[in-house]
């Protein structure tokens, strides 16, 4: 059996790497707006 790329609970996914945790810190919030600014589909996961 092959392991696939990523793997784990997507609530400690969420929670390390959501959306909401990205906007609580100031340097959250510049990841989420360089990926607005480069036009990224997704955000966050």
């Amino acid at each position: 059996m092959t392991k696939r790329t990523l793997e784990g609970t997507s609530r400690k996914q969420k929670r390390k790497s959501g959306f909401r945790a990205r906007m609580r810190t100031k340097n959250g919030q510049a990841v989420i707006k360089a990926r607005r600014s480069k036009g990224r589909y997704r955000l966050s996961v």
